[in-house]
């Protein structure tokens, strides 16, 4: 069986029905994750957990470890990771309450944000044409039509800055871009997860519909978290179904992301960032 991550956004802070239920307080060479991780079994399928804004929802959209996050999945075995996020709308027909299953997103964020592992002395270059693992989409779309619950395949993810949320002419721009929902942390986890050869999908949960419907002239927290609490129960059951099923694959579409991309001279390369990342390059780098 495969091993599935699963990183929780706000509001999902636990997945019930895990057996064998196991912290891991992991170390990375680029910190901290977000907070212990939880290993054990679904069905048979090995789980690791993750809440991406850590228990109490204590960090910021910018200030989330993601390359330790990323790392400590990989080190714990992780093949494929489901992400659960809260997004906004920025189409009518996707309506509060909905789930999306995106395909691609465009980044606004912030150059703090650490997007690559792949600095201070190697060089890598991953195709991220396709940023989602097929295999997983569908197997989250499948389950959302299983249970009945609404849910959009495909679309575009804004991945604004935060942790405020948009002005009204940002909200309007990003319409006239063609872009369906806009969330704070997934496409820097898309871009780690690919250089970490680890397939990617995302269950957006959708919240609002940003601030540019006539009805949403400024967006709350209050008003997220009402959707939020009854879109969580939703979730949960769709990561009843999807995880057992995504640990069945046998083989993932980012297994090989890696192949062909590292552009650095092994002998150039520092030994301790051979080291640091050994579980990303090991294969192609001794």
């Amino acid at each position: 069986m495969a091993t599935i991550g699963v990183i929780g956004g706000s509001g999902l802070y636990q997945i019930e029905g895990i057996k064998d239920v196991k912290e891991a307080e992991v170390k990375t060479p680029f910190g901290a994750p977000s907070d212990k991780l939880v290993t054990g079994t679904l069905d048979g399928t090995p789980v690791v957990f993750l809440p991406r804004h850590g228990k109490g929802h204590r960090i910021s959209p910018t200030e989330i470890n993601n390359r330790a996050n990323i790392w400590a999945m990989k080190k714990l075995g992780v093949q494929a990771i489901i992400s659960i996020s809260a997004v906004g709308s920025l189409k009518l027909p996707i309506k509060p309450m909905d789930f999306v299953i995106p395909d691609q997103f465009i980044d606004r964020t912030a150059p703090r944000r650490h997007t690559t592992f792949f600095t201070d002395g190697i060089v890598a270059h991953v195709a991220l044409a396709e940023p989602v693992a097929e295999e997983i989409a569908d197997i989250l779309y499948d389950a959302c039509q299983q249970l009945g619950v609404t849910a959009h395949k495909n679309g575009t993810y804004l991945n604004m800055e935060g942790p405020q949320f948009s002005t009204k002419a940002e909200s309007n721009l990003y319409r006239s871009w063609g872009c369906d929902v806009i969330g704070m942390t997934n496409l820097p986890e898309a871009k780690l997860a690919r250089e970490a050869e680890i397939s990617y999908a995302t269950l957006a949960a959708v919240t609002d519909y940003d601030c540019w419907h006539q009805s949403h002239g400024s967006v709350s927290v209050e008003m997220i978290m009402d959707y939020l609490t009854r879109n969580i129960a939703s979730a949960k059951k769709i990561l009843q179904i999807a995880i057992p099923r995504a640990g069945k694959k046998k083989k993932f579409s980012a297994a090989d992301a890696l192949k062909n991309c590292i552009m650095t001279d092994p002998k150039f390369i520092p030994a301790q960032k051979k080291k640091d990342l050994e579980i990303i390059i090991g294969k192609y780098i001794k």
